[in-house]
Order: C-alpha cells, then sequence, then structure tokens
C-alpha cells in the first residue's frame, strides 16, 4: 500500500505533465549506515550528492506529494519519518510554484523500531526518492536497494546454497533429468474437448451454417470457395495459438513466474471473481462481451483481398463469440498455467482445432449440415450448466487463496458440500424445478436429458462422503481439487498424516536414524501435489517405503508465513541476482532453484544425512509402481554409498 499512496501523490504529474518527461536518467550514489540506539531501534542515515544539473526532491513538500519513501518487506517493522539533517533550498517550480530541493550533498535519516529481540543482524530495503530537472523534466526514480548490517542483531541462520547438493550428477542415474509436463497429448486433447465444448454454445453454433454457406455460395468455383473455408478454419485455429505468445516472453524473463501463478493470493482471488462473472454471463443475467469497436474494425476489414479478409473475418468470429468461448478457454489456460508457456500453446491449440474444424469440414461436405441438430433452447442448457462448471472452479481459485493463506473460510469439508449443492443445482436445473436467468422450466425429457441428470446425481452422490470424518472422505476421482485432507473441519481428521516441514530438523533426524531425506517440494494451491498424496503415497508399496526408509519433509513454496528476522536476507543467486527472503515460501522456492534447477511442484528429491544427491529429481508420477521403484533406486544408492565410508 505504501508503494500505492506514492504513486497516487504522482498521478497528476502523469495525466497533466507528459509532455515534460524526457528519457535521460541520473546516477546517484548512496551511501546507507545503521546506528544503534537501543536494544530494538535504529537510527538510519543516507547519503548522496546529486549529479550536476538535476534537482532531488526533499522528502517533506510544501504540496502533499510523497516524494520520498523508505520500505521494507517485513511489515512488523515500524519506520519512522524520514527527516532532513541538511536543509533544502526552496526553489519556483512550473510543477508546484515552490518545491523543496537538493542541488548540493544530501544527508536523510530515520528512526526504525523492530519487536524486542527480533532485530536482524542484515536488514535489506529500498529508499525511493525523486529527481527531476525544472521546467521539462520529473522522474520517479528507481529504488536504491540496500542491506545493513545491524550491531547487536541476530546472525542470519538461513541456508540456501548446499555446494555438495550436485542434482546432475547423482549416486544413481534413476529419475527425470527434466520436468515431466503433464502430458502435452492429455492437454492437446483438454483443449480440443474445451473447444467442441464452445461450438455448442449460442454464441457459435448458429455461425456454423452461416459462415459455411457464405463461404459455398459466394464462389462459383467450389474448389475456391471450400478453400477460402479451411484458411477461415486455419486462421480461427491461428488466433488462439497467437494468445499464448506473451507467456513464452514472459517465461524466459522470469522463471518463477508459472508457478507464482498457481499460487499468488492476489492472483487467486482475482480469478474466482472474473470465474464468478464468467458463470453469471453464462446464467443469462448479463452479455460478457469485448468493446463493439474492436468487432467493429475486424468487421470492416474482412472485406479487403481474400487472405486478409478471410483473416479478419475469423477475429471478428474470436470477438463476437468471446462471451461464451472466453470463460472455456480461460479456464482450460489457468487450469494448466503453471505448466509452463507450451502446454499453455498446445491447449489453446487443440481448442482452436475444435473451433476452426467444423468450419472446414462442412465446407467440404455441405451435405452433411443437414445432419446438425437445429439450434434451439438445448444451447441454453449447454450455458446454464456451463455456469454451474464456471462456479465450480470459482470455488477452486478461492480455495487456493484459503489454502495458502490458512483462513479457515473453505475447509475441505465446506469445499465437498458447495461442489455438492452445485451438482445438485445443475440436477435440480435439468428437471425443470428451478430456472435460471431467462431460461425457462424443462417438461421434456429426452434421452440425453436423462443421461445427464443421471451424470450430474451421480457426481453429487459421490461427493456426500467427503463431508464425513471417514475413509470414506477420501474421494480419490477428484483428488487433487478439494483442499488437503489434514486441511479439516474435524479436530483429528481420519486420513491425516502430518509431514514434517523443515530441512533443517529434517537432516539432523537422517543424520541421528541413519536414512536419507525425502524432500518433498509441494504447495497448498497444488492440484498434481494433492494427487500424488492421495493417490499415489497411499499404495503399500509406496507407504511402507516413505515411513520405514525415508525422512520424509515437506517444504510448501507457497507459505505465506513470515520468517523470522534473523531468516530475512537479501540473498544473492547463482545467477547472481538478489532476492529478498522475507516468507516461509520465499526460502524454499529459491533453495529448489538454487540447489534442484526447478520452480514447479511436485518435486521429489533424496538426499543422504550429509547432504549428497543419491538420484535425480522426480517429479509428478501418477505411476505407483514407478515411483516406488524410484524410491528403492535411492535406498539402494544409500546403501552403496555407506559402504565407502
Amino acid at each position: 500500500m505504501k508503494g500505492i499512496s506514492r504513486l497516487s501523490g504522482l498521478a497528476f504529474f502523469l495525466l497533466f505533465n507528459l509532455p515534460a518527461f524526457s528519457q535521460d536518467t541520473a546516477t546517484f550514489d548512496w551511501k546507507a549506515k545503521a546506528e544503534q540506539v537501543s536494544s530494538s531501534e535504529y537510527r538510519l542515515s543516507f547519503t548522496t550528492t546529486p549529479p550536476a544539473g538535476w534537482w532531488l526532491y526533499a522528502p517533506v513538500q510544501a504540496t502533499d506529494l510523497v516524494t520520498t519513501e523508505l520500505q521494507f518487506d517485513d511489515s512488523s517493522i515500524r519506520v519512522g519519518p524520514i527527516t532532513e539533517s541538511v536543509l533544502p533550498r526552496t526553489v519556483a517550480s512550473s510543477l508546484f510554484g515552490s518545491a523543496r530541493v537538493y542541488d548540493g550533498p544530501v544527508i536523510w535519516t530515520a528512526i526504525l523500531k523492530f519487536p524486542e529481540g527480533q532485530v536482524p543482524a542484515v536488514l535489506p530495503g529500498r529508499l525511493l526518492f525523486t529527481y527531476g530537472k525544472d521546467p521539462d523534466y520529473f522522474y520517479p526514480s528507481t529504488p536504491f536497494v540496500f542491506a545493513l548490517e545491524l550491531e547487536g542483531g541476530k546472525p542470519a541462520t538461513t541456508r540456501i546454497r548446499i555446494p555438495s547438493i550436485d542434482i546432475n550428477n547423482p549416486v544413481a542415474e534413476c529419475g527425470d533429468k527434466v520436468k515431466e509436463n503433464s502430458s502435452m497429448l492429455g492437454i492437446f486433447l483438454l483443449g480440443l474437448f474445451g473447444g467442441f465444448i464452445a461450438l455448442l454454445t449460442p454464441c457459435v453454433f448458429p455461425m456454423i451454417p452461416l459462415t459455411v454457406s457464405f463461404f459455398t455460395q459466394k464462389t462459383e468455383v467450389r474448389t475456391r470457395g471450400v478453400a477460402n473455408a479451411v484458411m477461415y478454419g486455419f486462421f480461427i485455429f491461428l488466433i488462439y495459438v497467437l494468445l499464448t505468445i506473451p507467456f513464452h516472453i514472459a517465461g524466459k524473463t522470469n522463471p518463477e513466474i508459472f508457478n507464482n501463478i498457481s499460487t499468488d493470493v492476489l492472483l487467486n482471488l482475482i480469478f474466482f471473481a472474473i470465474f464468478l462473472v464468467f458463470a453469471f454471463s453464462f446464467f443469462g443475467y448479463f452479455e460478457l462481451t469485448l468493446p463493439a469497436a474492436f468487432a467493429n474494425r475486424a468487421g470492416s476489414r474482412s472485406g479487403i483481398g481474400n487472405v486478409a479478409g478471410i483473416f479478419f473475418m475469423a477475429i471478428t468470429l474470436a470477438i463476437v463469440s468471446f462471451s461464451c468461448t472466453g470463460p472455456i478457454l480461460g479456464t482450460l489456460l489457468a487450469g494448466v498455467a503453471e505448466e509452463g508457456p507450451w502446454p499453455l500453446t498446445v491447449g489453446a491449440a487443440g481448442f482452436g482445432i475444435a473451433l476452426g474444424l467444423p468450419f472446414a469440414i462442412f465446407a467440404m461436405f455441405p451435405k452433411w449440415l443437414q445432419s446438425i441438430p437445429r439450434s434451439g433452447g438445448w444451447l441454453t442448457d449447454v450455458k446454464v450448466v456451463l455456469g454451474f462448471i464456471e462456479l465450480a472452479l470459482a470455488i477452486k481459485f478461492l480455495a487456493n487463496a484459503d489454502n495458502v493463506k490458512q483462513w479457515g473460510i473453505l475447509r475441505r469439508e465446506v469445499f465437498v458440500a458447495l461442489w455438492a449443492l452445485i451438482g445438485l443445482a445443475i440436477v435440480l436445473y435439468l428437471t425443470g424445478l428451478i430456472r435460471i436467468g431467462p431460461a425457462g422450466a424443462r417438461k421434456r425429457f429426452t434421452t440425453s436429458r436423462i443421461l445427464f441428470i443421471l451424470f450430474f446425481l451421480g457426481i453429487t452422490i459421490y461427493l456426500l462422503p467427503g463431508v464425513t470424518n471417514t475413509g470414506w472422505a477420501k474421494l480419490k476421482w477428484i483428488s487433487g481439487f478439494p483442499p488437503p485432507v489434514c486441511y479439516s473441519i474435524y479436530k483429528h481428521p481420519v486420513n491425516c498424516d502430518e509431514p514434517l516441514l523443515d530441512y533443517e530438523q529434517a537432516v539432523q533426524l537422517a543424520k541421528k536414524e541413519n536414512k536419507p531425506v525425502l524432500i518433498d517440494f509441494t504447495g497448498w494451491a497444488c492440484v498434481n501435489c494433492r494427487r500424488m498424496e492421495e493417490k499415489v503415497w497411499t499404495k503399500p508399496q509406496v507407504e511402507r517405503l516413505m515411513k520405514e526408509e525415508f525422512i520424509l519433509v515437506s517444504l510448501y513454496v507457497d507459505e505465506r508465513r513470515k520468517l523470522p528476522p534473523s531468516e530475512q536476507i537479501l540473498y544473492t543467486t547463482k545467477s547472481g541476482a538478489q532476492k529478498s527472503l522475507v516468507t516461509v515460501g520465499d526460502k524454499w522456492t529459491t533453495f529448489q532453484l538454487e540447489n534442484f534447477d526447478a520452480t514447479s511442484q511436485p518435486q521429489y528429491v533424496i538426499i543422504s544425512p550429509d547432504e549428497k544427491a543419491l538420484a535425480r529429481s522426480k517429479f509428478y508420477t501418477p505411476n505407483a509402481d514407478e515411483f516406488a521403484a524410484w524410491l528403492q533406486c535411492g535406498l539402494d544408492a544409500f546403501q552403496k554409498l555407506k559402504k565407502q565410508y
């Protein structure tokens, strides 16, 4: 919020003085030091001299503008106001009327107060300051980043990079050399399925005969009309693939971005809100559309040239059908976002092929159009059922945020109960007992309607044991979607085994019991992690090895609890980048990347008590026999290593 307040103070400059900004920059050489005042208080001082020709704006101005700010990631630190040991001078300013600025040496000070007994040995932070030239230039600056040593502070105890661990040269060669994403074929088929569902919505389905007739009747030569329709279908496919290009660019910029998408609390809350909007749009309460200007512009160009015109026709279809295709495609992309950019592209490709294929096929075989069902009320039923599914997915994203922050809002049984209520609502809608939006009650029971009623009724009945504290509550068919079994409303959940959560404790215990350490990099919002725990770890051959032969430690990369002050450090990675470690999740994410070259979950690693890699990593492995074989291989490597001592 502090950053927001500073930006709001500069807002009118951005709005009214954009022509005054220049691309020139100045380099400020800051020096920072800390002086202990008491056991929990320190005086920070910052000194610099502005480069010739530049003004450094003083922290205190006559206006409400915030020009200077001191920031720390630890919110428990109380920061006093920044004071001026050297007085600035007041100058005429076209921006303020008058401004307090420095063009000579500067000394600023601030008092910090820490919670008693929680002073770290090294304090990372940022100083935000503002400089410029009048009347033409004004700059919100890049932060000055510092790491101050605090006398009397507790020394850092955080170990990140473990030199003895060489995951690329383990004792045994078993395991995965690279992360194995979910099956690309499976993701493609999921995208294909989503595209076919989108075809059955009122926004797209009626367009098939209209568009095919346009291509086949517009040209006198049938082959030309068929070729145009095929090209039209290809452009639909291409448009959806092109939508994923920004993710490839973002992935190269920040390798942790896809993991952050799945674990970030704010993003999950945003997804929750978006999917609620999608749901009520499908219910028919309002129509979700892109700005009409986009459609009008694309439509106006659909008549220029053959290839260009067909391309803009495809764009027009994508825009006008967004109210139906957007939520389905958004669901698909959100579901595989943590896997990386290529799974996103593969899923979007499947979606685009499913949307574009019918236009090409029916253009080649126009008589087949007579065999497809006519548009009618069943399309509305498809949209409403999809709305309920979007509602269920919205609850999943809210549960992700709740799991990470441990708010206790959507514990496992509450989550399952809500999904069961949604399943019941679908049944009641399809039987005509309730009405959603403008859709009227249905009284005509066709075979397909009865089958769908039975399908969703079966799902609802299957979910009911999930609200109980019994062995039947495992719900393995949907494992990964509900919260973990230990995140329960019951005091002693039947299916819960509490894991060890600290790496250093695990290593000490491994030395004491002379067992290898099995590291489980996991996350509260990780679907595949829950699937492994509920479907693979519970198999007898896996459960015996994990409980009897290994010290298991689960490291949650999305844990938002603050580290003790002595463990909050500014860490320099092996690539040379600096990163503030403030939360437990920050620590384990960096620990995983620095030692095991991965940022995704689940990742499993076996090391010896003296911290040597016994096998290569293992990632998501739904085959219990394969996972058990990897565990045995790591155990055999440990026995081999012991004989060498």
